[in-house]
């Protein structure tokens, strides 16, 4: 599914205007990248969890020129989902393709 895709979805069934919920929804998306870039996570009850993690510096290899490289440690961002988010991905039809 896309931004634009949800965006149609939310108005339809909330009767906002496409307009109002893509410019609701870019503001969530903004405010999520600036609470992680904070160091700050975003947790939503009943969804889940945008948190930063740290990643630890490891030793990496280029094959192509078989050289040795150090990985700095780094935060990346990550999503945790909800248990109960979890278990309805978990129980849902196996008869339905993957889209």
């Amino acid at each position: 599914m896309t931004k634009a895709e949800l965006v149609s979805i939310i108005a339809k069934r909330t009767g906002i205007e496409r307009q109002v919920v893509l410019t609701t929804v870019e503001a969530f998306m903004e405010e999520v990248k600036v609470s992680l870039a904070q160091g700050e996570p975003v947790h939503l009850r009943g969804f889940g969890s945008f948190v930063v993690k740290h990643r630890a510096q490891k030793t990496g290899r280029i094959l192509a020129k078989n050289t040795t490289i150090i990985i700095p440690a780094h935060d990346v961002p990550a999503f945790k989902p909800a248990d109960v988010f979890v278990d309805k991905v978990k129980s849902r039809s196996n008869d339905k393709p993957a889209s």
